[in-house]
């Protein structure tokens, strides 16, 4: 046998690059992350001019709230608590209690979460509304170019094999391994992708929405079906809370497997378009 092996005869690992994101999907994504980003800071801003969250028509100072960031005792002694239901939970140092001006003030979320820093909630509402349209007709914008091009039929809908309880259980182990999809199953989202987006786009950005329209007195007057399919405003607001919520967790968890699975790939997609796949050649 020749041991003299010539780069002729080794096969390495090729890479391509494909187009994986249009244009139009990456101003979008980009304009997306501004305006979650200040919806997020002045909405925070604007809960901390009541930080409570009740369920039904009404509610006010005195009634059972569902969740409460407060604090008690004053001066140097102030100490934050969360309260949900019945359970209660010291947040001091994180949730109830900010430093303004080194003095420890009863604030429920910290003064740089919030925009504007200091408590000002016409405001907050201001920045809030202004980045609430603009992230409205930025979503209308996406959707109504997603149904023409056939993104969402291409890209996001999953197959009935995808959606096998074996494939999926097998992807979540592969998440969970942190092992991800290499060669020709890199060129497109595996099932879970396809389905945290779908529910994001399909789900939690509509209730965002709906439930934001639902707490505007002139949208109230002018459909107050829209209150009453949520059970209220002060039930609009909760859910609206929580909606919230579950996007910023979206979001943590998108960042990390960004991460996780190639920083600088993943960015410059979402950049450039072009997406780099190591196609592994045949073996010798």
């Amino acid at each position: 046998m020749n041991d003299n092996a010539t780069n002729d005869n080794v096969r390495y690992p090729r890479t391509t690059f494909i187009r994986r994101h249009t244009l139009v999907t990456r101003l979008t994504h980009w304009l997306n992350v501004l305006c979650l980003s200040f919806l997020l800071l002045s909405g925070l801003q604007i809960f901390n001019a009541h930080p409570e969250l009740y369920w039904g028509h009404y509610g006010a100072d005195g009634d059972p709230a569902v969740l409460t960031i407060g604090s008690e005792g004053q001066g140097g002694g102030t100490r934050g608590f969360v309260r949900v239901g019945g359970a209660r939970f010291a947040t001091t140092g994180v949730l109830g209690v900010s430093d303004v001006e080194g003095e420890p003030t009863p604030r429920a979320f910290p003064v740089w979460a919030t925009i504007p820093s200091f408590q000002d909630l016409a405001a907050g509402r201001r920045w809030h509304f202004f980045f609430a349209w603009l992230f409205l007709i930025n979503g209308l914008l996406y959707l109504g170019f997603s149904a023409l091009n056939g993104h969402f039929r291409r890209d996001l809908a999953p197959t009935i094999r995808e959606l096998s309880p074996r494939h999926l259980w097998h992807e979540v182990l592969d998440h969970v391994r942190l092992r991800f999809p290499e060669g020709e199953e890199a060129k497109r989202y595996n099932a879970l992708q396809k389905l945290t987006y779908l529910a994001v786009i399909v789900v939690l950005l509509p209730l965002m929405v709906l439930t934001g329209l639902a707490m505007s007195p002139g949208v109230d007057a002018a459909l107050p079906a829209l209150v009453d399919l949520f059970g209220g405003r002060q039930s609009a607001r909760t859910i609206h809370f929580i909606t919230a919520s579950l996007l910023v967790l979206f979001v943590i968890v998108h960042i990390a497997m960004v991460v996780l699975s190639g920083t600088w790939n993943n960015i410059r997609s979402m950049i450039t378009g072009r997406y780099a796949i190591q196609e592994k050649g045949p073996k010798s």
